[in-house]
C-alpha cells in the first residue's frame, strides 16, 4: 500500500491510498465514512486489482476548504477524475456508496470514456420530488449540529438513522467501529459537505435524459430496507440501458460494510462480465410496455 497526496485542479489536497496491481478500481466513500469504509473491499480486491481509495475534501488528512462554496456535486465528480489523473490512471471501475455513489453516477455521465464500469450503491437520499424540501431541511439541521455540538454527539445522531440500525443489529462490533470513525471526522468539513454537496445536488429524477444516453456498464445496488434509495434505484435501472439492479435483502444503507461478502461477490461477478465484454444492454423488446406481449 502506498499513501500519497494529490492536488485537485482547484488546489485542494486529497489523501489517497493505492493498493495492489492490475486493472484499477476507484472507491468513493459515503458522507458518514472515509477511505477506511472500503477496507473489506480493498482486502478482497487488491489481490487481483489496483485498489484506489481517498478521503473526500473536508475529510482529514485531506484538506478542509473553509467555505461550503468549495464543495459541490460537480466538484465531487471532478475529484474522482483528479485522483485518477494524479495516479496516471486513464480508465477504472468506479465504485461509490451513497454520497460517493452520486459522484460515481455523475462521473459516468460526464466522463464515460474514463469509466470501465460504475457501481452506484445506496443512492437516492433526497431524490424524490416530494422529499426535496425535507431533505434540504434535514441537511441544514445536521450541518448545524456538527457546528454546535461536540463531534461525538453530532456524529452519534447522524449515525443512528433509520437506515443504519440494520448494520447495528447484524454486526454490533463493525457498527461500533463505524461510529468511532465517524466521530473522528472534522466538524467543519462535515457541515460544509452537507451544505455544499448533499443539500444542493440535483435529484436523480432530473437526470433521466442523460442516463438514457449513458452506455457505461453499471451496477445499481441498494438494501431493501434503505427506503430513501429504493425508488431511485429502480428509476436508474429503468433509464440506464447497460445497468443491472441488485436489491440486498434485510439490508440498510451501509451495505458494503453491513454485507461485505455479498457486496464483494456481486462486484466480482460484475467486473468479470464487463472485462469479458459480456455485460449486456437491455433488449428494447423488454420495454414495450406490454404485459403479456399482446401489443
Amino acid at each position: 500500500m502506498t499513501e500519497i497526496t494529490i492536488t485537485t485542479t482547484d488546489g485542494v489536497t486529497l489523501a489517497v491510498e493505492d493498493t495492489g496491481a492490475g486493472a484499477a478500481i476507484v472507491f468513493v466513500h459515503e458522507f458518514a465514512g472515509d477511505l477506511r469504509s472500503f477496507e473489506p473491499q480493498v482486502r478482497f480486491f487488491s489481490r487481483r486489482y489496483r485498489c484506489i481509495t481517498y478521503n473526500a475534501r473536508g475529510y482529514p488528512p485531506s484538506a478542509v476548504p473553509p467555505s461550503h462554496e468549495s464543495y459541490s456535486q460537480d466538484r465531487a465528480r471532478d475529484d474522482i477524475r483528479d485522483v485518477m489523473d494524479g495516479l496516471g490512471v486513464q480508465g477504472a471501475h468506479v465504485v461509490g456508496v451513497s454520497m460517493g455513489g452520486f459522484a460515481t453516477l455523475h462521473f459516468g455521465l460526464a466522463y464515460p470514456h474514463r469509466a470501465k464500469s460504475l457501481v452506484i450503491a445506496g443512492v437516492g437520499y433526497g431524490a424524490p420530488p416530494d422529499k426535496r424540501g425535507q431533505f434540504a431541511e434535514e441537511c441544514e439541521v445536521a450541518a448545524k449540529r456538527f457546528e454546535t455540538l461536540p463531534i461525538a454527539e453530532a456524529a452519534g445522531s447522524y449515525g443512528r438513522g433509520p437506515t443504519r440500525v440494520q448494520y447495528e443489529n447484524k454486526d454490533p462490533r463493525g457498527y461500533a467501529e463505524f461510529m468511532a470513525q465517524l466521530a473522528e471526522h472534522d466538524a467543519k468539513g462535515a457541515a460544509n459537505t452537507l451544505r455544499g454537496v448533499q443539500k444542493r445536488r440535483p435529484s436523480i429524477f432530473d437526470l433521466a435524459e442523460p442516463m438514457r444516453a449513458m452506455a457505461v456498464p453499471s451496477l445499481v445496488m441498494t438494501g431493501d430496507e434503505d427506503d430513501p434509495c429504493l425508488e431511485a434505484s429502480v428509476f436508474m435501472k429503468r433509464h440506464i440501458a447497460a445497468s443491472g439492479l441488485v436489491v440486498m435483502p434485510c439490508t440498510g444503507h451501509t451495505l458494503n460494510l453491513e454485507e461485505p461478502a455479498a457486496f464483494n461477490a456481486h462486484l466480482a461477478e460484475f467486473f468479470s462480465a464487463v472485462e469479458l465484454g459480456r455485460w449486456p444492454r437491455r433488449d428494447p423488446r423488454s420495454t414495450t410496455g406490454s404485459i403479456l406481449g399482446t401489443r
